[in-house]
């Protein structure tokens, strides 16, 4: 399962358990976050696009770091002019990592424990439904 999903501007392709750079963001590091603007979504060949967005996706992601990224040089230069001029730039990065893709129409897994049944339980049951038919019969 994979999803395109826009995160700070840029559109990225995400799957379960993927590292990704992307744009710093004002979260902390160890923040969970979701963004909800998936463009598109394929589960098992299943594609699903959205208009823009998926209505009800959304992927959820675990922030890693902050970070700067590799030294960009600008080097701009006339010609017989004598104009050169040298500039660096290094952007601020945010590691993220997808901690999971939820399908529009899925139901998030809850834990509930039914209470054990015993014959005990059951046996009043019985006698009410057995005293309403012969109710219904008479």
């Amino acid at each position: 399962m994979y999803a395109i999903v826009e995160i700070a501007g840029q559109q990225f392709k995400v799957s379960k358990d993927l590292k990704v750079y992307v744009n710093r963001l004002a979260d902390k590091e160890g923040d969970a976050i979701s963004f909800a603007k998936v463009l598109l979504l394929d589960d098992a060949g299943t594609i699903t696009l959205g208009a823009p967005a998926v209505e009800g996706a959304s992927v959820e992601a675990t922030v890693l770091q902050h970070l700067k990224g590799d030294k960009v040089i600008v080097f701009k230069k006339k010609r017989r002019k004598g104009y050169k001029k040298r500039n660096g730039h290094r952007q601020y990065l945010t590691q993220i990592q997808i901690s999971g893709i939820t399908a529009p129409g899925a139901k998030k897994a809850t834990k509930k424990e039914a209470a054990p049944v015993t014959e005990e339980a059951e046996a009043p049951k019985k006698k009410v439904a057995k005293a309403k038919k012969e109710e219904t019969q008479e």
